[in-house]
């Protein structure tokens, strides 16, 4: 079913039926976002997810988790018990309508229901089949479960992530059920490209550690260029130095905090010089900055003497100003040093305001409307963004299975039952 409007929705012809947990819960949004319909099947009395905090007004309740809100936007949702043989002949009687299957379960688990790709391609030839889980579903940990917690630290990331002296630390935020969601939903549409081509579709195997790599950025490489492991360095950045000097990442200003980084290169030695002068106009700058030849500047000799003697008295400069003026002199003087925001800066910035980022979508059932961030990218021709907001618990079992055949008694005995 798609959904019919009078924007033009470049998925909008396509079906996703999403068994994911939050591992896979922004696979389908993705998906949403591009105009998928998006089936969000939850077992009855709805996803352990929705348990999830933070909630609206700081009220626990299954069905006003903002987590819940944030993923599960742009789908509509069923309950149905898969562990029973009529739940899963009403979802096999679902694949035969779908394009997309996406699911998160461990490993094997939908094949001793009978519902692994093998069983779906007979159902339906063309049907991708995306599977998330932690490791992948095969290798000798493909059956160990995983939280965002031993995603980060299995995948390496952990590593670099804290101070030296203490032990290593993860993102607050969970960030592997991100990276593997947006890594799920690529592998998802490259099929679905392929099957455009060639008119198969096909299993793909997602592991969250492997999505995870990526996160490492350079590190991984980092020993072929430098003969060097890279560690964690709380807010210092080293590695760029054959000296092996340390440079800060972070400096106090006057209402938070800024990131600057003592560059080398054309850009740098812009920005070294820039900053020197904007410092000589306030006399801050110290006789080293002003008898600088920031032109022979090059980073990978410098020592960490030289990096102290810029470093101290930039720091002493940064705590005069707040980030409004900072970011307003490094544009004017074209230097290389950014804020670092707040989630209410975030909301406030204007260029995202510019760009129409946020979207109001309306919560009937709270009585009220949310600001939620849009689509994830603007395309010329079509739309991307927030259709609907996440369902209720089994909020459109009566339109969905309605399309199967079933009636409101159907529905009745059937809830009853268990099996919804």
């Amino acid at each position: 079913m798609s959904f019919t409007n009078e924007e033009n929705w470049m998925l909008g012809a396509f079906r996703a039926l999403d068994l994911t947990n939050e591992n896979g819960f922004l696979c389908g949004k993705i998906l949403g976002d591009l105009g998928a319909d998006v089936i969000k099947v939850e077992k009855p009395g709805g996803d352990q997810a929705r348990n999830f905090g933070p909630f609206f007004k700081d009220q626990p309740d299954n069905e006003k988790s903002l987590y819940w809100f944030a993923y599960n936007n742009n789908k509509r949702g069923i309950t149905l018990n898969l562990e029973e043989k009529t739940g899963r002949d009403i979802f096999c009687r679902l694949v035969k309508t779908a394009d997309f299957v996406i699911e998160s379960f461990p490993p094997g688990y939908l094949e001793g229901l009978g519902l692994g790709y093998e069983q779906l391609k007979q159902i339906n030839p063309q049907v991708i089949l995306t599977s998330i889980s932690p490791f992948g579903q095969t290798g000798p940990y493909s059956h160990y479960q995983a939280s965002d917690l031993i995603t980060m630290a299995m995948c390496g990331m952990m590593s670099l992530a804290g101070y030296p002296d203490r032990p290593p630390i993860r993102v607050s935020v969970p960030q592997s059920y991100m990276w593997t969601g947006m890594q799920a939903a690529a592998g998802t549409l490259l099929a679905h490209y392929y099957r455009g081509s060639t008119g198969k579709g096909q299993h793909v195997d997602v592991s969250a550690q492997a999505s995870m790599l990526c996160t490492l950025a350079h590190a991984p490489t980092f020993w072929d260029v430098n003969r060097v492991i890279p560690t964690r360095e709380g807010p210092i950045m080293s590695g760029r130095s054959v000296t092996g000097a340390k440079m800060r990442t972070i400096y106090e200003c006057k209402d938070g905090y800024i990131n600057f980084i003592v560059y080398g290169g054309p850009a740098g030695r812009i920005t070294n010089k820039a900053l020197t002068e904007w410092m000589n106009e306030e006399d801050m700058a110290t006789d080293y900055l002003k008898n600088k030849d920031w032109s022979t500047f090059d980073i990978a000799t410098v020592t960490q003497e030289d990096i102290d003697q810029i470093e101290s008295p930039a720091a002493k400069f940064f705590k005069t100003k707040t980030k409004k003026e900072f970011f307003k002199e490094a544009i004017k003087r074209r230097m290389l040093g950014y804020p670092v925001a707040t989630a209410e800066e975030i909301f406030e910035d204007p260029q995202l305001t510019a760009r129409e980022y946020w979207q109001k979508v309306e919560h009937p059932e709270l009585g009220t409307e949310i600001t939620y961030p849009g689509g994830f990218c603007k395309f010329s021709d079509a739309s991307c963004g927030i259709r609907r907001r996440a369902p209720l618990i089994g909020e459109h079992n009566e339109e969905i299975f309605e399309e199967l055949g079933f009636n409101n008694e159907d529905l009745r005995i059937m809830k009853q039952s268990g099996i919804i």
